[in-house]
């Protein structure tokens, strides 16, 4: 199929997008990556008036590895934040995620902002910054604010933006010596969307675990932490018995619908087995 007819305007300033979405409003979508939004247009899923290329806008690119805090321009792509070793260092969990997103075509394009507005529940990035505890700065005309993953999505692929917002950048904050975190999901083939993922976050005094996140992507409408499970590890050396006790409080955190990729049930079994896996990978290394 193709799209419904568009204006198309590639603007020079971050002003002049806030500019455009004054003068368009609901009429006008955000081209980052387009690796979403390029399809549902071919689809008519959606139909705007005006397409907003913002691309070109540098003030939005970049990745700046401080001694607390990780920035992530919002255009920044899957592939530049692999490709940088600081990043890396910083934050591994998201590059042991990126390796897990659709194929190299699309994390050339796709960018971290893109995917976080977009705030699709099956992705992997919101997962990791619910993990990471990270703080999303988003800007209006004549103003700016910060707001925490946790409070960002808001259901399936709704989030806290409102009419005139755009995600500018990404702040996690950097890895401390003593915590580990690791990712890993299920899907039915490479590169498709996960039926469950987890993003893995701890503190490791020896083997006992403190300040765990257990965040998952691909079993609610948004992205998921799973508390009771946490509280389960929390304050215990890791080992079998309690991590038995973890699987078993998953079904008091996840209740996954049925879906064309797996039932309900399914995915529950996988988000245990994820989270014994994930976990015994962190247990076993030496630093994050």
């Amino acid at each position: 199929m193709k799209p419904a007819p568009f204006d198309y305007v590639k603007p020079n300033s971050v002003e002049e997008v806030f500019d455009l979405l004054d003068r368009y409003r609901d009429e006008a979508r955000l081209l980052a990556g387009g690796q979403s939004l390029i399809p549902s247009l071919n689809m008519r899923l959606s139909a705007p008036a005006i397409l907003i290329d913002i691309t070109g806008l540098d003030a939005l690119h970049g990745i700046v590895v401080g001694d607390s805090v990780l920035r992530i321009g919002a255009l920044t792509t899957y592939s530049q934040l692999k490709a940088s070793a600081e990043a890396a260092r910083a934050a591994p969990m998201l590059s042991r995620a990126i390796s897990w997103i659709a194929h190299p075509a699309i994390r050339n394009r796709g960018t971290i902002g893109g995917s976080l507005a977009h705030a699709d529940p099956a992705a992997e990035m919101p997962a990791c910054m619910l993990a990471l505890d990270a703080r999303l700065e988003i800007a209006a005309k004549g103003s700016r604010r910060r707001i925490a993953a946790a409070d960002f999505f808001r259901g399936l692929f709704e989030t806290d933006l409102k009419p005139g917002e755009i995600l500018t950048a990404i702040e996690v904050p950097v890895i401390r010596a003593d915590y580990r975190s690791g990712f890993s999901e299920f899907a039915r083939r490479s590169g498709d969307f996960a039926m469950s993922g987890l993003a893995a976050h701890a503190r490791f005094d020896g083997e006992v675990l403190s300040d765990v996140r257990l965040a998952y992507c691909g079993v609610d409408t948004r992205p998921v932490r799973a508390r009771v499970a946490e509280r389960v590890l929390e304050g215990r050396p890791f080992g079998n018995a309690v991590l038995a006790e973890a699987k078993t409080a998953l079904a008091r955190d996840l209740d996954p619908p049925d879906d064309l990729q797996a039932s309900g049930q399914m995915k529950l079994h996988l988000s245990q087995v994820l989270v014994g896996r994930v976990l015994t990978a962190m247990a076993k290394a030496d630093g994050a």
